[in-house]
């Protein structure tokens, strides 16, 4: 049982706006509560913002631990070290693999999901195009047949929450239909599509953009591609990776401004190397360098290798937004916490700062910067100990 606290004297986020001098009551059982008792200790945060616990439904590894290939142990230090960064929930991400070896995968996760250490499993590959694979390897990649995705959805026991598909592949759109009707996120990413074959799969269910612009076809002036039609589409959430290295600014704004602070989910994308430093990777069969932050792939003849994931935390994600790109504060928060837990059905706990829910909260310093962060009522960081 969580102790009970109240936090005072911040700028509190909520999803009606921003309170001053606000008040967040957190009871014994690590949720928001209505009304305090008397006794209850109180934390004074004057000068600092309290945000919803961030949400990341993208995501590889950190802390140099792979969540696609690293064990128990591995994947909770991974977890770890993205909650000490505010993310408090988190989607473990596969990436390309024998299909055998990902179903042995999705019953290691399914284990921690069920525990609650993790949010579920997205399955990035191997239903991609060998055109767009970025740092998935060739020879393990195929068709999204349905049966396949069937037999992964069945490995994870029900804590599968998203598909990266290729959709305009044979079986594509019959893959999207099967995952909405299962209700898994089907989403189009790792793409050679056209605008019309991207429609047809959204008309069949398919949700969501992975990390929309990378590893898909430019805008063209007569051939629009899956970006136009992605983010034209209201029933669609683009993900953006908001991290300086994968998208230019201009193209950020073009995004979050074109779906609406409603319709975009920052994401990681990250692997081991994030919160990590730079080094030698391995992302799942591919060998990976990270330098500057920056993650490419190994090549043989020593030329820059795709981009291979990110480093990045959703703290920084954050920061960037308010202090670089100039998005509001209350847009940032729904983008990096309330879209990202409406897609994966948790927006009734975890999310938003309101009573019932639990207390996940992130408490960040003037210039956003994280000193602060609570899951499920205890202190991950506890800002009082700096």
């Amino acid at each position: 049982m969580a102790a009970r606290k109240v936090l005072t004297g911040a700028r509190v986020v909520l999803p009606t706006g921003t309170v001053t001098d606000g008040r967040v009551i957190v009871d014994e059982r690590g949720r928001i509560a209505g009304a305090a008792e008397p006794d209850a200790p109180a934390v004074d945060l004057s000068g600092h913002w309290v945000v919803p616990g961030f949400v990341d439904i993208h995501n590889h590894g950190g802390g140099g631990a792979s969540f696609t290939s690293g064990t128990v142990d591995d994947v909770l230090k991974g977890v770890r070290t993205h909650r000490e960064h505010g993310t408090t929930t988190l989607v473990a991400s596969t990436v390309t693999g024998d299909m055998d070896f990902l179903a042995q995968r999705a019953g290691l996760l399914s284990e921690l999901a069920e525990q609650g250490e993790i949010a579920g499993i997205h399955f990035e590959g191997p239903f991609i195009s060998p055109c767009r694979k970025g740092a998935h390897d060739e020879t393990l990649l195929r068709d999204p047949d349905p049966a396949d995705v069937r037999k992964l959805m069945d490995a994870a026991r029900g804590q599968a929450r998203m598909f990266t598909l290729a959709t305009e592949l044979p079986g594509g759109v019959d893959s999207v239909r099967l995952l909405a009707e299962h209700g898994v996120i089907a989403a189009i990413g790792h793409t050679d599509a056209t605008y019309e074959q991207t429609k047809e799969a959204i008309d069949a269910g398919a949700t969501v953009a992975t990390h929309l612009y990378n590893a898909m076809p430019a805008i063209g002036h007569r051939l629009p591609g899956p970006i136009v039609a992605l983010l034209e589409d209201e029933r669609v959430t683009v993900e953006l990776i908001n991290d300086g290295t994968h998208l230019h600014p201009a193209s950020l704004e073009l995004a979050f401004h074109r779906a609406g602070a409603g319709r975009v989910a920052f994401i990681t994308d990250a692997m081991d190397a994030a919160g990590f430093g730079d080094g030698e990777y391995m992302l799942g069969p591919l060998a990976v360098e990270v330098k500057d932050s920056v993650a490419r792939l190994v090549t043989e003849d020593g030329s820059e290798g795709s981009i291979a994931g990110s480093t990045l935390t959703l703290d920084r994600a954050f920061k960037r937004a308010v202090t670089v790109d100039g998005f509001p504060i209350e847009d940032v928060v729904r983008a990096i916490s309330a879209n990202p837990a409406k897609l994966i059905g948790a927006y009734d706990e975890v999310g938003s700062l309101e009573p019932g829910k639990w207390a996940d909260l992130v408490v960040l310093d003037g210039g956003y910067s994280v000193v602060g962060v609570m899951r499920r009522g205890e202190w991950v960081v506890d800002p009082q100990l700096g």
